[in-house]
């Protein structure tokens, strides 16, 4: 009789879930869809699709466009894109990470005092890469001119009315801002009076910024002139910024504060276009980009999921969200010790990672009664046929698997305890950029989450330029990760992870969401929202998740105390009922909660049987789509 009334409650709770009203409408397109973190940058996407722009000429606007309102990213950021081309069939990935400067070294951070690299300032930059991203996609799968998809951008850069919330986050962090005299030149137009920062609505000039996008556009103009094709002018505006009179204002800028980025760092960048990682989840192929990302983190919890009946145990049920963050926890604690920039050694043993036959050992390591606050890394070597090389390390850590005994070595990494989570936490934790997410009726797939230069910037010189604050996402010690160590010319392992589902041979759904390490976290359960609970992709971006904090987290405070796991802590919906909310505490969770529990989730589901898209926009920011 107890197990006839549990699944008739499971019945129950994925019925009201599919009847749910949603806050926000769903978009319908037939022709293309545009979504991204701002209304206007939304606006800068449909107006391309307007002029016959395709859904790439469209991403790189409203890419642009964002960097320009400062959606917790400036022009000196980060892009990492999934596009499926369908002339092709194929899906590839963009990436347009940044590297550690000349001069980035453990020994060079650590002398500063660091157990991190700073979250803020010019020690924090990596070299930019947003610009470049933007030049590769819209030169090799676009079909405008870098003058058309800019003009958007520097409509907003000539003057545009500030929103309230960008408006704000100047006014919190103005101390900061004020700290680099070109950051304060720009954001605080009021010194000296009581609210330094523009009022929301107010109209805000970035004239630098405009000077920076009017020279790129200037030099593929010229080229154009000569006779040069679309793709080359592209890319000579890509030679202004890295190579030409860009870059050496951008150092120059850079250096005066205390930077360590030089002219050469930036001439030898350049975007890579590389295979995605992939697996298939019952028939459907979920693509995210490689491991110098956390993408496959989310790859790995879907195969070890697969080996559970989830829509038998109900949506965010006790055993349903119990499941799904044990698979996290271990997903995350591989990402923890085994992700990093593949083009520079140690090789991660991704093979393994992804493999069925390892997700199903993890799978059979879960305990069904209570948590496992001793989760740590796994072993995927045996499933590449070799012997970790790392068992020694992993034993000094304290992990059992490995022979270790003893998890309080020093330093404690992995003990966090459970105490709740304090403001300063949560936002290291939460750490926010936007998304971008476009398609059009040919058939092209963009799916963007960018980042970097956030909000307090510090700004290159005169170029109007936010630089990155990436760096804090490498590691000093390799203990934590030998793979994540930094080094002048290495990519860190960012947290940045647009997401593509692919069905049939056919896109399914283009996804993803801002929110630091929380990410893959809430994708992986926007994705199992759909396929396995059936919700639309609007009610799926808006459902209530789980979060879970016992990993390393990626952004944020200097200090190993700042950082390290918090065993058993999760995030809850604020309308969890009594008896899951008992029920959790009992098998080891520490329980907090909210009315919201994702960043804002942007995605696309093209409903083949109609010939349509879908659109959705979470009701938890300021993100906003337009489809036609």
């Amino acid at each position: 009789m107890k197990k006839i009334f549990m699944l008739f409650t499971c019945s129950v709770m994925i019925y009201s879930v599919q009847a749910q009203q949603t806050q926000k409408p769903p978009l319908h397109g037939k022709n293309w869809m545009a979504i991204t973190g701002k209304p206007l940058a939304a606006t800068a996407g449909a107006t391309i699709f307007n002029k016959g722009g395709n859904a790439v000429d469209a991403a790189c606007a409203m890419l642009a466009a964002t960097c320009t309102m400062w959606d917790v990213l400036s022009w000196g950021g980060e892009t990492q894109a999934i596009i499926y081309n369908p002339k092709t069939g194929k899906v590839i990935s963009i990436n347009a990470m940044g590297v550690a400067p000349t001069g980035a070294t453990p020994e060079f951070f650590k002398s500063k005092g660091y157990n991190f690299p700073p979250e803020y300032g010019p020690l924090a930059a990596t070299t930019p890469g947003t610009p470049g991203g933007i030049c590769h996609m819209l030169a090799n799968y676009g079909t405008m001119s870098l003058k058309q998809v800019l003009a958007p951008a520097m409509q907003l850069a000539s003057g545009y009315p500030i929103d309230a919330q960008t408006a704000n986050s100047i006014e919190r962090g103005k101390q900061r801002i004020k700290e680099w005299p070109y950051s304060k030149s720009v954001f605080l137009p009021h010194l000296g009076e009581k609210r330094e920062a523009p009022e929301a609505g107010e109209i805000f000039v970035q004239q630098d910024l405009y000077n920076t996008l009017a020279k790129m556009v200037e030099a593929e103009q010229n080229a154009l002139k000569k006779g040069a094709t679309r793709k080359a002018a592209i890319m000579a505006a890509f030679d202004r910024f890295y190579k030409g009179d860009i870059a050496d204002e951008f150092v120059r800028g850079s250096k005066e504060q205390g930077g360590l980025i030089t002219k050469q760092d930036l001439a030898t960048w350049k975007p890579i276009e590389e295979e995605p990682r992939h697996v298939s989840y019952k028939g459907i192929d979920v693509y995210k980009l490689q491991e110098w990302t956390q993408g496959p983190a989310m790859l790995q919890a879907l195969n070890i999921l697969e080996n559970f009946d989830l829509k038998k145990m109900g949506y965010n049920s006790t055993q349903y969200i119990h499941t799904v963050y044990q698979a996290m926890n271990m997903a995350f604690a591989d990402r923890d010790f085994y992700y990093g920039d593949p083009y520079n050694g140690p090789v991660e043993p991704i093979k393994g990672l992804l493999s069925k036959e390892y997700a199903k050992l993890r799978a059979s390591q879960i305990n069904p009664d209570k948590n496992d606050a001793l989760v740590g890394p796994g072993d995927p070597y045996p499933f590449e046929g070799k012997e970790n090389p790392y068992k020694a390390l992993l034993a000094q850590r304290g992990f059992p698997e490995f022979g270790g005994g003893n998890r309080n070595f020093v330093p404690a990494h992995d003990s966090g305890g459970l105490a709740m989570l304090d403001e300063n936490y949560m936002d290291r934790l939460w750490r926010g950029t936007t998304s971008v997410e476009a398609a059009d009726k040919e058939g092209w797939v963009v799916s963007i989450t960018p980042s970097g230069g956030w909000i307090p910037a510090c700004i290159a010189g005169k170029t109007g330029v936010g630089i990155s604050q990436r760096m804090q996402s490498f590691v000093l010690d390799s203990t934590i990760n030998p793979f994540n160590v930094v080094a002048p010319g290495k990519r860190p392992r960012v947290t940045l992870t647009p997401s593509l589902a692919m069905k049939d041979g056919k896109p399914l759904m283009a996804f993803a969401v801002q929110g630091g390490d929380t990410q893959d976290q809430n994708l992986l359960q926007f994705f199992l929202n759909m396929v396995e609970f059936g919700m639309t992709v609007q009610q799926a971006t808006e459902a209530g998740n789980i979060n879970s904090n016992q990993l390393w987290l990626s952004l944020g405070g200097t200090k190993t105390d700042d950082r390290k796991p918090k065993p058993g802590s999760i995030l809850l919906i604020d309308k969890t009922p009594a008896d899951v909310r008992e029920a959790l505490k009992k098998m080891g969770y520490t329980l907090s909660f909210d009315d919201r529990t994702s960043g804002p989730i942007n995605a696309i589901w093209f409903d083949w049987k109609h010939g349509s898209m879908w659109g959705g926009s979470s009701n938890h920011g300021e993100d906003y789509g337009i489809g036609w």
